[in-house]
Order: C-alpha cells, then sequence, then structure tokens
C-alpha cells in the first residue's frame, strides 16, 4: 500500500510501507497552481465571458494538423453505445460552435489529452494530459485577443505578488510588463534559424508574441496577403518557450472545406462540425493558455511535470 503524506519538511522518510513525501517546495508550487487556476476563473467571470463544462469526448477534435510542431502520435479513441468518440485533443471546434450558438464571449477550463511521443520529455514543456483556459471572442480580431491576454497577465502579477510561497521556493514573483513585443515568424527564423523559438526565448525577459503561422485548417488566413495568417503565440521568457496559441477563425464554409481538403483529412470525421458551419459560424478570434506551463514559469520549475502531483509526462510510466 502506497500513501501520500506531507511531512512539513524537505525529507524523504520510509517506514517499511513505500510513502511518497512532498516537500514544502512541491506543496508551495502546488498552492501556486491553485492561486492561478483562482485568478483565471475570476479574470474571466470580470471580463464577462460564460464558463462553460469541458468537453472530453466527441464526434471529432482537434486534428493538429499539419502543424509542424505537433508530435502526437495518435488521438484516444473510445467505443460507446455504438459511437466511436475522440478524446479531446483540444475544443477548438467546439468553441466555434459555442460562439456560434451564444453569441457571447465564452472560456472553459479544458483539459486536454495529446499522446505524443516519448521524445516531447526531453523539452521540459510538454505533457500528455494537461489543462488549459481555452477563451473565443465573437466578433474579434487579434489585436483584442492579444490586449486581453496582456491584461490578464498583468493583473496575475499583482494577485500573486504578496504569497508566501514565494519565500519558500526562494524566487521573486515574476512581474509581467506589457505591451508584449510582436515579431513575425520569418523574422524569428532570420534571427534564429528554424528552431526558434528556444534561442528567442532565452533572449527575451518579457513573454513576446510570434504571427503568421502556417497550420491547421481553422486559422484564418489573411484575405489581404494570401499564404499569411492570422494567428499568434504567445512566448515565455528565459528558456521557457511557447505559453499560448491562438488565432482569428475561419468562419467561411467553402474556404474550410477548402482547406480541409489541401490537409486531406477524413471529411467524415467533421460531418457534424461541417453541418454547423455550412450553417453559418460566425467571425471570433479565441486562444488556448496551458495552465502547468504558466505555473512552470512562475515556479522557475525545472520541468512541467514537476507542477503536477499526478504527473503525466510523455515517455514516463503512469504511477498511478
Amino acid at each position: 500500500m502506497e500513501k501520500l503524506i506531507y511531512t512539513g519538511n524537505d525529507d524523504c522518510l520510509l517506514y517499511g510501507v513505500r510513502m511518497a513525501v512532498l516537500t514544502k517546495k512541491q506543496v508551495a508550487k502546488l498552492e501556486i497552481g491553485s492561486k492561478v487556476a483562482t485568478a483565471v476563473t475570476d479574470f474571466f467571470d470580470a471580463e464577462g465571458f460564460i464558463q462553460l463544462r469541458p468537453v472530453m469526448l466527441g464526434m471529432s477534435t482537434d486534428p493538429l494538423g499539419p502543424d509542424p510542431g505537433s508530435a502526437v502520435i495518435k488521438t484516444g479513441q473510445v467505443e460507446y453505445l455504438g459511437q466511436n468518440l475522440s478524446l479531446m485533443n483540444s475544443m477548438i471546434l467546439h468553441k466555434q460552435v459555442a460562439v456560434r450558438e451564444t453569441g457571447r464571449k465564452i472560456w472553459i477550463m479544458s483539459p486536454n489529452i495529446r499522446l505524443e511521443g516519448a521524445q516531447r520529455k526531453e523539452t521540459k514543456r510538454h505533457l500528455f494530459e494537461f489543462t488549459q483556459a481555452d477563451f473565443e471572442i465573437p466578433d474579434a480580431k487579434m489585436k483584442d485577443v492579444m490586449a486581453l491576454v496582456e491584461k490578464f497577465y498583468v493583473e496575475l502579477s499583482q494577485k500573486l505578488k504578496d504569497l508566501p510561497e514565494w519565500r519558500e521556493l526562494s524566487i521573486a514573483p515574476f512581474a509581467f510588463r506589457g505591451p508584449f513585443k510582436v515579431y513575425e515568424i520569418h523574422e524569428m527564423e532570420e534571427r534564429y534559424g528554424k528552431d526558434w523559438e528556444l534561442a528567442a526565448s532565452k533572449g527575451h525577459d518579457q513573454p513576446f508574441w510570434v504571427v503568421c503561422h502556417k497550420r491547421e485548417f481553422y486559422d484564418k488566413e489573411d484575405p489581404e496577403r494570401p499564404g499569411h495568417y492570422l494567428n499568434y503565440d504567445l512566448i515565455y521568457p528565459k528558456g521557457f518557450g511557447e505559453a499560448l496559441s491562438g488565432a482569428e477563425r475561419e468562419h467561411d464554409y467553402q474556404r474550410i472545406l477548402a482547406r480541409m481538403g489541401r490537409d486531406r483529412l477524413e471529411m467524415k470525421i467533421y460531418d457534424a462540425y461541417l453541418k454547423k458551419a455550412r450553417e453559418g459560424f460566425r467571425q471570433s478570434a479565441g486562444a488556448g493558455f496551458g495552465i502547468e506551463r504558466l505555473v512552470r514559469f512562475l515556479t522557475e520549475s525545472d520541468h512541467v511535470g514537476d507542477v503536477q502531483l499526478f504527473r503525466r509526462v510523455p515517455g514516463e510510466p503512469v504511477e498511478i
């Protein structure tokens, strides 16, 4: 029998029964993670968003392709009462439908399952099971999302700055200062090479935006600049890498069909989504940011798995 205890000190004790002992530093990270989750909820509530319940199984999910940064080896499937349902890689398709149905700003504290290859452990920022704050805004543009996100981070600094846990971790609370710098991806590649993210992250002391990534069908192509995309990633500084990913959404039915065809997606999987698109999607923009990655950055943790009580790291066996 294995027990999980907290001894109140940093010693690891064995009493004949294997006991997994949390150190004070580990508990401090969990406390900060709890405060971050509360701050996220409070922020979106104050900004007038409706919080929706998460979807964990669906007829279709985010294909995560043809994003060259994806290393998902398969999408989990569950057979239930004659239906083959997918585990959620992300709720992006459901967010578009939610904005169409409600006409409101929506957000979800969304559990995601991304079954990525074991090599992802080495990035120190990938989990195969994680939670992201996922939001979508009707009639919004890229600049609207950027302004909202920057406001969140600056307010988060104020909410967390006096926590006693910083002393336990022997670090100073990070002070976010907006507005964040904005770069196009070609600038990053010219300066740092194709694998620009880590080097660029290390070269900054505040988060920064990188825009115009060629990726999934639902990220809108700039109508004034074909081949350019109205999407954006936020990158944490000091080597911590990607924080957030989002875009203005492709909402025109014919363009969605064409983009899905370009990506050679199995169209039948997306029948229900395409039916909603044919009936008419609303222009929107949104994003999602990982809660664990945010806590890792704030606590200066070596690996994102270090801020989880139950680690879900690609390449590591699940213990419980």
